[in-house]
């Protein structure tokens, strides 16, 4: 099979077989086709589109370039839950916990922080000894001890996702919605679970900025997983402004753990139950979302989820101390608050901006090989809407450097719009679900 004969027939908008795109990943993956070709293929792929077969068959070329678990053998359905990515998007840390409470099995394959938008991992390790890299026999034993495991991509797993990635990243072709669909289903897919929970962000804080993009990307993800034999539904959430109070490694998992006491913001909470009930309904522990919120909420309420959450941070060699003191997080040296310079109200943000700022204070990477500091971010006092008078605090930064400081202030003061009137409705915190 010629593989400058595919890349034609791609550019000229024709469709290719589920064999010839597994040749192609085969191939790339195993280093028999050069950088020049795939990159080729890529931006054929990303100009002229592939369909949903085409799609799901690289999709499954991905997948089946690694180990593909099984977990089988395990009692209990296995239901894990994916995000897009946003600014103070900690979901999955309060969930997890949750899901596992009830009775589900969650083996979560999460990420690092991407551009704007914090990751999972880099959250997780700001608990001080907390090991995300775990080996696939250690996932197993906390999976099977716990019912929840937390862990990042091995290599092991959907090897020609990590390649082809890298080269998405260098050759302008990350932003098409059936590569971002493979990238995300194969790693998923790999994971041997049974159903997916998908969290598609849309708005100024998301990578998908307008809805009908994220709903295309969201209809794509549901049916490529539901063509792979699982039970997938997608969430269109909000993300015009942050979630919650806080973004920032250590500063989010101390409002995780305050979700898990009982209490937290509001918009935070919601979304975890929301989120939580669609798992139990996939999970076939809830008939209805209504009443897995209840479910969920009554595993707060009882304390279970809290205690499931301390056993998962002891087996993966974290300071259970967190849990009941969030202090022992990291925490930066210094804070200093944004001022509101007008009276009036809120009436939008931009909230990549302050997720951009939140990376220059070193909460993020701006390049790969970048550290990151768990304790510095950003603490949000005002949401769209709410009133503010002039010297109020919109904002708390949390930093350590002062050589960052300047430009995260800059780019937090500029992030609010305010006026003389509230917004005249606010977008709901799910707009849409797919695939129910």
């Amino acid at each position: 099979m010629r593989v400058v004969e595919l890349i034609r027939r791609k550019r000229d908008s024709q469709e290719l077989s589920s064999e010839e795109i597994g040749t192609l990943v085969a191939g790339y993956t195993r280093g028999e086709i050069p950088d020049y070709q795939m990159s080729a293929f890529l931006m054929a792929a990303l100009l002229r589109g592939l369909n949903g077969a085409e799609t799901a068959a690289l999709t499954e070329a991905m997948l089946h370039s690694g180990q593909v678990l099984d977990f089988s053998d395990m009692p209990g359905r296995k239901v894990d839950k994916h995000s897009t990515g946003g600014v103070g998007d900690k979901t999955s840390i309060v969930i997890a916990p949750i899901a596992a409470a009830g009775g589900l099995r969650v083996p979560m394959i999460s990420g690092r922080g991407l551009g704007h938008t914090g990751g999972t991992l880099d959250k997780l390790e700001s608990i001080p000894g907390f090991n995300v890299n775990l080996s696939l026999a250690e996932f197993r034993r906390v999976l099977e001890e716990c019912g929840c495991a937390l862990i990042g991509q091995t290599a092991e797993i959907a090897p020609a996702d990590k390649k082809l990635y890298a080269l998405r990243d260098v050759t302008g072709t990350v932003e098409h919605a059936s590569l971002i669909c493979a990238s995300i289903m194969s790693k998923k897919m790999a994971e041997g679970i049974d159903a997916l929970v998908l969290d598609v962000k849309t708005g100024s804080g998301a990578f998908m900025k307008k809805k009908e993009d994220a709903a295309f990307l969201a209809e794509l993800m549901v049916d490529t997983g539901r063509r792979m034999g699982k039970q997938v539904v997608a969430l269109l959430t909000n993300m015009d402004q942050p979630l919650g109070r806080t973004a920032g490694n250590a500063m989010e998992i101390a409002e995780c753990i305050e979700v898990l006491n009982g209490g937290g913001p509001e918009d935070l909470r919601e979304l975890c139950l929301v989120l939580a009930a669609w798992m139990f309904v996939l999970g076939g522990s809830a008939k209805s979302v209504e009443e897995g919120k209840k479910i969920a909420a009554g595993l707060i309420a009882s304390g279970k989820a809290k205690e499931k959450f301390r056993e998962i941070v002891r087996l993966q060699g974290g300071d259970v101390g967190v849990v009941d003191d969030p202090r022992r997080l990291p925490q930066a040296a210094d804070r200093i608050e944004i001022p509101s310079p007008s009276d009036g109200y809120i009436t939008g943000t931009q909230c990549e901006q302050l997720g951009i700022a939140c990376v220059v204070l070193g909460g993020g990477r701006e390049k790969k090989e970048d550290s990151v500091d768990p304790g510095v971010g950003l603490e949000f006092h005002k949401r769209i809407g709410a009133a503010v008078r002039r010297g109020e605090p919109l904002c708390t930064i949390h930093y350590n450097s002062d050589a960052r400081l300047e430009e995260a202030r800059r780019l937090v003061e500029t992030a609010y719009g305010i006026g003389a009137r509230p917004p005249a409705t606010l977008p709901p915190l799910v707009s849409r679900v797919i695939g129910a």
